[in-house]
This record gives structure tokens, sequence and C-alpha cells, in this order.
């Protein structure tokens, strides 16, 4: 699933660049959440994107962080859940975006918060072939995380970003839909893991025994 999400990012942006407002209308603008205009865009603006490459940005990042979240929940029902927890990690992303800049007219656009979230999942996996979820309170969590959320947040204050052509970087949204995915990733699981053996891969590179 988590290579199906990647590879339709690219194939949503070349619809994007046919609209006749390349996808404009398909953004978000804080202000909508009180003004009632535009409230789709919520979900409609992880949809669409501002340049290749922050389309190549996004599918990398979901390239290397979807598929430890995505092993969790095996089967069709584990693809819908997985499909699930993106858009509500990209939902709570958008809209916490908009509660921090409630009178901003600007456009958002983009997966990233979304794609955040499901890195704050899998960082709650990380070196457990298990697949057995690190505590929220576990220090190497916490570490790569600060690590994470520093480096996002410097990164949307200096505002350098390849291929944003002097575009405002969310930040704040890539922290909410973090933050949503590290804590969802634990019920969500629990909710929608599938009863087969959990995907484990061995530590080292030997083939198997037979």
């Amino acid at each position: 699933m988590a290579v199906l999400l990647a590879g339709s990012m690219p194939v949503l942006y070349l619809i994007q660049e046919r609209l006749p407002d390349a996808g404009l209308s398909l953004a978000f603008r804080p202000s909508s959440l009180w003004t009632g205009q535009w409230w789709p865009g919520l979900l409609t603006s992880m949809f669409v994107h501002g340049g290749w490459a922050h389309v190549a940005m996004n599918a990398v990042a979901a390239l290397a962080f979807g598929p430890p979240v995505a092993r969790l929940m095996g089967g069709a029902k584990g693809a819908v859940s997985f499909l699930l927890f993106y858009i509500a990690c990209g939902l709570v992303a958008t809209g916490g975006y908009g509660l921090v800049h409630p009178a901003s007219y600007d456009s958002l656009v983009g997966a990233s918060g979304a794609v955040f979230g499901l890195m704050g999942g899998a960082l709650r996996l990380l070196g457990r072939p298990d697949h057995r979820l690190r505590s929220l309170r576990d220090p190497r969590f916490l570490t790569t995380a600060a690590v994470i959320m520093a480096v996002n947040a410097a990164a949307g204050l200096v505002g350098l970003a390849p291929g944003m052509d002097g575009a405002r970087i969310a930040w704040e949204a890539h922290a909410f839909g973090f933050v949503c995915g590290a804590v969802l990733i634990g019920p969500w699981a629990k909710a929608f893991r599938s009863r087969r053996e959990p995907f484990a891969s061995p530590t080292d590179l030997r083939d198997p025994d037979v």
C-alpha cells in the first residue's frame, strides 16, 4: 500500500497540472474553518502539490515510512485501515494548521502532514521487528522525535525547501500530523491489526533454513 500511495502522488499531480486552475481550488485556506467557504479543502488539499520537487519529497518519505505502518495491518481490511490512518493524520495536520493561523487566506497544499503522520507511527516501531510499539515515553522515540521536530521547525522558520519557489513551509501542519500519527498508531493498530503473524525481518542476510 505504501508503494501505491507514493506512486499515486505523481499521477495525481499530472492530473492537477491539467486542471484549469492548476488545482488551486482544491487547496485549504485556514480562514475557511470560520467562514465555511470551502471545508472540503481539509481533505482535498492533501492530494494536490506545489510542484514536482514537492511531490518527490512526499513520495520518497511515504516510501520510507509507510511500509512499517502498513505491515501492522494485513489483508484488504488492513489496506483500507492504512489509507484511513493516512487520511486521518492529514486531516488533523491541516485542521491544526488552520487553528494556528485562523485569519490566514494563504493556500495550503500537499500531503506532508499525512506523511509526517506515517513518520510518527513508524518511529514507534523503530528497531522492533516483532512489531510491538515503543511507548510514547520511550527515550529512543522521544529523542528521535525531538530531533525531527527541531529540524522541521527550523526549516519552516528559515523557509528553505527545494523546489518550493519561496512558498511558506507549513511546519505546524507537519508537527500536528506527526503527533497524530505517533498517538493514533497504538489504538489504530489494535483495532485493525490482522490476525496473521506479524512480519519480521531477520537480523542478517543469510538464506533461511529449509
